[in-house]
């Protein structure tokens, strides 16, 4: 087993990418933010599960990722798709349930697909990834491309973590499995429901392991950095255990008050974009800099926001109008 932190690869990144990878959790943060006030106005149909506070996770491993790589997400989905270059205002306007939406106003928040991005699904069902990105890495065998699987920690007490870790390791399969150990497997501590701790649970498979700072966007790129170059050289399965946080409860309807007072607190003051923003200052960047590009990705954020708001919704389909003048549907 290994373990990444901050202090062992301080020149992982240079400034301008920094800088650019940076602006991405910004971006995922902020549309985060947007997503969460238009839910409350009636705006969102369905549920959400927002990514705010792991954004480090999915912009890390997303930075060393390449074009026939594919991954594969949980219903905790925006910020992987946002960090592999999904736009912004096509998911947004999926969101909304808008025509222009990547998946045409269909597939909601937790079904949104992005082929053209590498992106497989994200999935309802938890460890629904998981099957998927071991598919896929299956049909990726030979190819030097690689897929992963994102998944909470709660999957790992579900029957596809253990056979699928499995099944890659049987066959070697090229594909990553990163848990994104948020605390929580929705309302309950995850040390509640899991004895024995995560990567202890992979080993058993004779996988790899990595434990990574989950908060820091340094130790998650160099790792996952290592660790995508050598599941694509033919390496077989690895898994990663992230441990990080969220900053909002597990739904739309979770206001989060089973955290132990001050927990959220003392979380907030490890807020990747704040590790990432002193990493930068410390590698050149000004805080005018840094200002600028928070307020390149407000004007981003607002300008998406008003485009999806005016997008029309997706006409019914002949069927379904159909089946409604029919009266089988009321």
């Amino acid at each position: 087993m290994s373990t990444t932190d901050a202090d062992t690869h301080e020149d992982a990144l240079d400034a301008e990418l920094g800088a650019s990878l940076y602006r991405r959790m910004l971006l995922i943060r902020g549309f985060e933010d947007a997503v969460q006030r238009l839910f409350l106005h009636g705006e969102v149909y369905g549920t959400t599960h927002l990514y705010s506070g792991q954004e480090a996770n999915a912009v890390g491993f997303a930075s060393v990722l390449r074009e026939g790589d594919r991954v594969a997400c949980t219903y905790r989905g925006h910020g992987h798709l946002l960090a592999m270059g999904t736009s912004p205002e096509g998911l947004l306007a999926e969101l909304l349930g808008r025509a222009t939406g990547v998946n045409g106003g269909r597939a909601g928040s937790m079904n949104v697909v992005d082929p053209d991005h590498g992106v497989m699904g994200c999935y309802g069902i938890v460890g629904g990834s998981i099957a998927a990105a071991t598919g896929a890495a299956l049909a990726l065998r030979g190819t030097g491309s690689v897929a992963v699987a994102y998944f909470g920690d709660g999957t790992t007490n579900q029957a596809y973590f253990f056979e699928c870790l499995n099944f890659a390791k049987v066959l070697d399969l090229p594909v990553v499995f990163v848990c994104e150990n948020n605390g929580y497997g929705e309302y309950t501590p995850t040390e509640d429901v899991t004895p024995g701790g995560i990567v202890p649970r992979a080993a058993v498979f004779e996988l790899p392991t990595t434990e990574v700072d989950g908060m820091d966007l340094w130790a998650v790129r160099s790792a996952a950095e290592q660790i995508v170059a050598r599941v694509r050289a033919g390496g077989g399965p690895e898994f990663v255990e992230s441990r990080t946080y969220r900053f909002v409860g597990h739904s739309r309807s979770d206001p989060g008050k089973y955290r132990p007072e001050g927990e959220l607190e003392q979380w907030r003051e490890r807020d990747p974009l704040l590790v990432a923003a002193a990493r930068l200052r410390a590698a050149g960047l000004t805080d005018d800099r840094l200002d600028e590009l928070a307020a390149d990705v407000d004007a981003e954020l607002a300008a998406i926001e008003q485009s999806a708001l005016a997008a029309p919704f997706p006409e019914p389909s002949a069927s379904s109008l159909a089946e409604f003048n029919d009266g089988r549907v009321s």
